[in-house]
């Protein structure tokens, strides 16, 4: 097969070893192929050789450790590997810059790096997100900036990456891969390559641009998703309803192959990726002359929702009889995602900035983020302790439903924080029999949309 290798074991050089690429790396070694991943951040990758790991992944440290000393995974700030490897893959990250746009000049750079270096035979893997069109008009080029020419010499595919921050590693094995070649033998040989790499199935659709759009159609559908679960979860507390009630028997409809498949309301969207890829999208689109109304749409509802619930904790306050500004809110949980420290675009601080505008004194706590980063963001260090976090508190606004927070003793709570304390529910989706012992507790409730 024209860009695919009988050698065994595959050598792979990743480019870009951040969380998508550091996942990659180790879950190919682990499967018995020789791994170079390569990053221009010198820290990183002495942090790295060294056995620290500042990716917060779970299990990728773990993994990362066990494969330190280990001749299937090497680690390079240099690209002199890929001259070597059978298959190039490229994870480098675009984000979007302050007007809006991607910002490819790092992708681009790498493609640069690697042009004089490919050999004839090699198969590349883009897997960093993209506007539709950039892999066949602007890496393609880059790429043969060595000499070397496309579908004849190499081959190039585009695989959307799908990843989800706290499943990744399990979600590599699992996941159906999407391939889109620019020609036939590179979809050929991307199929080949995946099937063996991750024995997962593989999905091939006609080109590359199909494969660049399924990306941001997936997360445009689940940004918008949400953004119908938020403002239902507002429809709701109009009536006084549990949107939790309403989600859960509107899912039980059938619908096409599937069901109705309502998500959960929450206090916003955050990450790198709901909040960037519909704009990709929009901005794509728009240069063609379409206008994408539901990303405007839900871009504008979920960024909206971390000042509605601020508001609403603060209103919640004044009516258990507690000036917004003479009070203390404990905000439990400050990532983006439960179960990460991931502060990336957390709607978390939204939720903060609009209680301190409020004039509530705010206390910070997160098992999982890191200290300086929580400080960086919010403009105070987080408390040590859970116990220092609520005491004294009148509100306990669980605002990342990580683990240790599902697992709240609400009794032994009761004696630290200032009842009748107000317990904001941004995250749990707690069951109607807890808010019944919360309520029987003394406690007031009150979630998104409940």
């Amino acid at each position: 097969m024209r860009f695919f290798t009988d050698r065994r074991p595959l050598r792979v050089a990743v480019v870009g070893f951040g969380h998508v690429g550091a996942c990659l790396g180790v879950t190919l070694a682990g499967r018995g192929m020789t791994v170079t991943g390569i990053d221009t951040d010198a820290a990183l990758v002495a942090e790295l050789r060294a056995g620290r790991c500042r990716l917060r992944e779970p299990g990728l440290a773990e993994v990362l450790a066990a494969l330190r000393d280990s001749p299937r995974l090497r680690l390079s700030t240099g690209y002199g590997a890929v001259a070597d490897a059978d298959v190039v893959v490229l994870t480098v990250g675009t984000p979007l810059g302050d007007a809006g746009a991607v910002v490819a000049d790092h992708l681009e750079q790498s493609c640069r790096a690697l042009a004089p270096r490919l050999r004839a035979g090699q198969l590349v893997v883009v897997k960093s997100t993209v506007p539709p069109g950039t892999t066949r008009r602007v890496l393609a080029p880059l790429l043969e900036g060595g000499g070397l020419r496309q579908g004849r010499d190499f081959g190039l595919a585009y695989c959307p990456e799908r990843l989800a921050e706290g499943t990744a590693l399990r979600d590599l094995r699992e996941l159906p891969v999407v391939v889109g070649g620019l020609d036939a033998d590179s979809a050929a040989a991307a199929v080949a390559f995946w099937k063996e790499a991750l024995d997962v199935p593989v999905h091939v659709v006609p080109d590359a641009e199909t494969a660049e759009i399924v990306k941001l159609a997936t997360n445009w559908w689940i940004d918008v998703n949400i953004a119908v679960a938020n403002e239902l979860a507002r429809f709701c507390a109009a009536y006084d309803t549990d949107v939790l009630e309403v989600v859960g028997a509107a899912n039980a409809l059938p619908k096409g192959t599937g069901r109705v498949n309502l998500l959960l309301p929450g206090v916003g969207v955050g990450g790198s990726c709901l909040t960037k890829d519909p704009w990709i999208a929009w901005r794509a689109a728009d240069a063609h002359g379409v206008e994408l109304e539901t990303v405007a749409t839900a871009r504008r509802v979920n960024d909206a929702m971390p000042a509605r619930c601020g508001a609403l904790i603060a209103a919640e306050l004044a009516r258990l009889g507690s000036d917004p500004a003479a009070s203390t809110v404990a905000v439990l949980g400050l990532a983006y995602k439960n179960d990460t420290g991931d502060l990336r675009h957390t709607p978390v601080r939204g939720v903060v900035d609009t209680l301190r505008s409020a004039g509530a004194a705010i206390r910070l706590h997160d098992p999982l983020a890191d200290p300086d980063e929580v400080r960086a963001c919010f403009g105070q260090r987080p408390v040590p302790t859970l116990d220092e976090a609520v005491t004294g508190a009148d509100c306990v606004a669980v605002l990342a439903g990580h683990r240790q927070y599902r697992e709240l003793d609400y009794v032994a709570l009761r004696d630290r924080v200032a009842m009748p304390c107000l317990v904001f529910d941004g995250r749990l989706h707690l069951p109607p029999p807890t808010i019944a012992d919360l309520l029987g507790l003394g406690y007031a409730y009150r979630g998104v949309g409940r």
